[in-house]
Formats: structure tokens, C-alpha cells, sequence
């Protein structure tokens, strides 16, 4: 077999094609996002940066700043005749540490006679998990009587909650009972729906889950300022129901 003669062109050819080669991977390993090079050009980046911040912040502060001569303690709490407790979660079919916490603190405005009834409000889009009847047997355990808590079944999320507690079971007025760091956007939204509502801030240690909470406001609040402004219909509205008034009813002497 013949072997190739190592001229000139056979060179140029192969290197050529090196190069060619050597620019496509480069393409490929390009960095997608580049620093500007610029003095001005990082000075607008930094200044971009922190517009997108401070948009990301606004919601969350317009809810706290809104809400917060509207929140403090189960003593601060003014007397309601309805407590509004939002789901937390479930585990192996109880309530979450954090969610018993709320229900502590709707049993004790019960016991302190500053309210009168409980509104359970939190999923049961599943068979198997059903946070309204896990919350009602916890606040039973507790002294509080049966007929004196009433399940929303539909309470998907925040705003879903209050606009059914107000267009389905009738609130005008209500205590709601959940963390620090949601009890402001709960406030606003239920304030948004049309309830005259306080907000009883319930005390976590600063713990992982904690923070975990309190970033995820930052988002949630960005779709709460949504629905406060449009005031969509909840995911499910379905008929009035009667069972706060008959709940009150029966708390009557």
C-alpha cells in the first residue's frame, strides 16, 4: 500500500480543517450569559439586577405594610364570631407541627371565648389526604365541640379560601389563625375578598422549615398581588352552604 506524500496542500487542508473543527467546539462550550466587558455596561447590569430585586420585594411589602396594624397575638385577637384556620399539610394523616400550632391557637381563641366558631379551610382533592377532617378531629381532641367547626373541603390555597368563606359560607368578620410568615398575605387577601379580618401570627422557632416558609412568601406573594387585583373566581365555588350559620345558631344560649 502506497503511503500519502506529506505535501504542502495536504497540510493546509488538515489544518484547516483543525480549525474548523476547534470553532464548532468552541460554539458549543460558549457560556450562555456573558458579563458585560464595559464599565457602563456592568454598571447597568448591577442597576438591572437590583430593579428585578426590588420588584420581587414589592408585593411582600405592600402586604406587610398593608396588614400589619391588622396582626398580633390570640390575647391582641378582637372577639369575631368565626375563626378561619388555613391547611398546613398532613403527615401519615395528621396535622403537621406546624398546622397543629394553628389549631393550638384557634383552640385557645375558642376557650377564650373570642370566637365562637372554627372554620377549617385546606385540601381534600385527594381521597386519601383530607386536611379538613384531620384538623377537625385535632381541635376536637382539644375541647373544642364538634358542631362548632365547620370544613371547607376546597381551600386549595389562600385566596381560593377566603373568597369561599365569604362567598360560600358567609363571613363578613373573622380571626385568622396561621404563621408570621403568612398571616399578612392571608389578611390581605381575605381583606381583598371582602372580610373584616385579623390576623393572629402564630410563633415558630426560626428553623429550616421557617426559612423555607419565608421564602416561598416571596413568590406566593407575587400571585396573591394578582389575585387581590383581579379577583379571580376560586379553582371550585359550587353552591352556599349553610354551616357557619347553623353552626352559630347552635352556639346561641
Amino acid at each position: 500500500m502506497r503511503r500519502a506524500r506529506d505535501t504542502p496542500g495536504a497540510r493546509a487542508e488538515s489544518g484547516a480543517r483543525a480549525e474548523s473543527e476547534g470553532g464548532a467546539n468552541a460554539k458549543k462550550h460558549r457560556p450562555w450569559l456573558r458579563l458585560p466587558r464595559s464599565r457602563r455596561g456592568r454598571r447597568l447590569a448591577v442597576q438591572g439586577l437590583m430593579a428585578l430585586c426590588v420588584l420581587a420585594l414589592l408585593p411582600a411589602t405592600w402586604m406587610r405594610l398593608g396588614a400589619d396594624a391588622r396582626v398580633g397575638t390570640t390575647a391582641d385577637a378582637p372577639a369575631r364570631e368565626v375563626a378561619m384556620v388555613f391547611g398546613a399539610g398532613l403527615w401519615k394523616g395528621r396535622p403537621t407541627p406546624y398546622l397543629a400550632h394553628r389549631l393550638d391557637a384557634a383552640a385557645e381563641l375558642y376557650r377564650t371565648g373570642k370566637v365562637k366558631v372554627v372554620l377549617v379551610t385546606g385540601d381534600n382533592s385527594r381521597v386519601e389526604y383530607d386536611e379538613p377532617d384531620a384538623m377537625r378531629t385535632y381541635l376536637t381532641e382539644r375541647g373544642v365541640p364538634d358542631d362548632r367547626i365547620v370544613s371547607d373541603y376546597a381551600g386549595f390555597d389562600s385566596w381560593d379560601s377566603c373568597v369561599r368563606a365569604k362567598k360560600i359560607f358567609g363571613v363578613d368578620r373573622a380571626v385568622l389563625v396561621s404563621q408570621g410568615f403568612h398571616i399578612h398575605r392571608a389578611t390581605t387577601l381575605c381583606r381583598s375578598a371582602g372580610i373584616d379580618a385579623y390576623g393572629v401570627a402564630v410563633d415558630e422557632p426560626r428553623d429550616a422549615t421557617w426559612y423555607y416558609g419565608g421564602t416561598r412568601e416571596l413568590a406566593a406573594s407575587g400571585k396573591a398581588a394578582l389575585d387581590a387585583l383581579f379577583r379571580p373566581d376560586p379553582r371550585f365555588l359550587g353552591p352556599q352552604e349553610a354551616g357557619v350559620t347553623e353552626a352559630l345558631a347552635s352556639a346561641t344560649p
